[in-house]
């Protein structure tokens, strides 16, 4: 039988975090391109459909700009989480690459990341990240402020699990940045940074899901149900150039 005791049913209703990035930008003035507002634009289409408790954002333009067609849609305002900047991130992740530029450490060939001899807790000792300001406690800082977050919304971080304090069924919209989101799923997701960068990504405008169940023993685990999806962007026919690059 497909039938489920209704109290276990309703117990396991999950909060799910939407992580979205910004629409493509333009990094010199902190805002959106015109074809970065038609991916905000076709975002707000579909995310409005299904609606959100709380929407929060990023204080960085690109993001702010991206939330506010949803936020409209929804008649809903959006709160600002410092954390979600990309900037400190920034600061702490990207280094000169081998043309002399300053770049995303990460964004290196993906071969480099996978190197048998930093795979665990020793990652940020692989030479990609050598000339990184503060690559692990820049990571660090991304785990704690994460921790800090969820716990905010009722799930408490204990080593590997997350323990359910106040149960939450709430839709959760986050619109921030590449970096930060990468880093943050990472860490989410109990996936060394290294490996998650090497392995996957995620797109202008794209929508990650992620899955807090509220387990009856009172711990969950977050899951990604879905990662990087830009089906917004086929369905209104906005151009995709530009949609993967960092």
């Amino acid at each position: 039988m497909l039938l489920r005791k209704s109290a276990n049913f309703l117990y396991n209703s999950p909060m799910l975090l939407y992580i979205i990035r910004h629409g493509e930008p333009d990094y010199a003035t902190d805002s959106l391109t015109e074809n970065g507002k038609k991916q905000a634009n076709a975002l707000a289409e579909r995310l409005c459909c299904h609606g959100f408790d709380e929407i929060f954002s990023s204080p960085l333009g690109r993001a702010v700009q991206t939330a506010q067609p949803t936020c409209d849609k929804l008649k809903q305002s959006y709160k600002i989480e410092e954390w979600m900047s990309e900037n400190l991130a920034w600061d702490d992740f990207s280094a000169v690459d081998d043309n002399g530029n300053k770049d995303w450490a990460f964004g290196c060939q993906n071969t480099k990341l996978i190197n048998q001899n930093y795979t665990g807790d020793n990652w940020h000792a692989n030479p990609v990240f050598l000339s990184c300001k503060s690559a692990r406690e820049g990571y660090n800082r991304i785990a704690n402020c994460s921790d800090d977050f969820l716990s905010r919304l009722g799930y408490k971080r204990e080593g590997r699990l997350y323990k359910v304090i106040s149960k939450n069924e709430k839709r959760i919209a986050a619109f921030c940045h590449h970096g930060l989101g990468t880093a943050w799923l990472s860490h989410m997701l109990l996936i060394p940074p290294n490996i998650f960068w090497s392995s996957f990504d995620i797109a202008h405008s794209s929508v990650t899901i992620i899955e807090f169940k509220n387990n009856p023993d009172g711990y969950t685990a977050p899951k990604c149900v879905c990662l990087s999806d830009i089906s917004h962007i086929y369905k209104e026919k906005t151009p995709l150039n530009a949609v993967i690059k960092f």
